[in-house]
């Protein structure tokens, strides 16, 4: 039983798939968004919170995949899928970026590996997000020096990650995967099997 719920079908495979292409898609255009706010933001000195703001979309591929499918590897899988897509798409950070989904999507896969891919609701939804946002804030500190900042800063900082993370990664997502479950579209999927229950 264990080893067939482990198991990929080419449905899940599919699913996955079609999610990756969607997020690589929102990836990029957040990337060119945070640039934006991140622009205007500049003569304040207040450039870095451009892409806290909008950094909870780029775990929302993790989030929404491991929430529908409820096994292992989804959300990091995904995650890594959909930041490939985003590099091939024209993301002018480069392959790094494909490291970054990694580290991300470590955070939401190791919460969901906590709960022993059993408990999928709303505050494991939201758990899953703030591991992506405190991995991916450690890596911040390699990639994008936040060292050098200070320390209510850097807690201003997180605390608005975490906030994008909750909404966009935590409530977002939980709440297009249970409207795609009440369309009846999941119902050959683990989330759509656990709303029929």
């Amino acid at each position: 039983m264990e080893a067939k719920k482990n198991g990929w079908k080419l449905k899940e495979i599919i699913l996955t798939a079609m999610i990756c292409i969607v997020f690589g898609v929102a990836y990029l255009a957040a990337v060119y968004l945070a640039s934006m706010i991140a622009a205007a933001l500049t003569p304040a000195g207040l450039s870095p919170l451009g892409n806290e703001l909008v950094f909870g979309v780029w775990f929302m591929a993790a989030t929404l995949t491991g929430y529908i499918l409820q096994k292992p590897g989804a959300a990091l899988i995904a995650e890594v899928t959909a930041s490939v897509i985003e590099v091939l798409l024209g993301n002018w950070f480069g392959p790094i970026v494909i490291v970054s989904g990694l580290i991300q999507g470590a955070g939401a896969e190791l919460v969901f590996a906590a709960h022993g891919y059993k408990k999928f609701g709303g505050k494991v939804m939201y758990l899953a997000a703030a591991g992506c946002c405190v991995t991916s804030f450690l890596w911040s500190f390699v990639r994008s020096g936040y060292g050098k900042f200070t320390i209510p800063f850097l807690l201003l900082l997180f605390c608005i990650r975490l906030v994008s993370s909750l909404l966009f990664s935590g409530l977002i997502c939980k709440l297009i995967g249970d409207g795609l479950s009440k369309t009846g579209l999941l119902k050959g999927y683990e989330l759509g099997r656990s709303h029929e229950a």
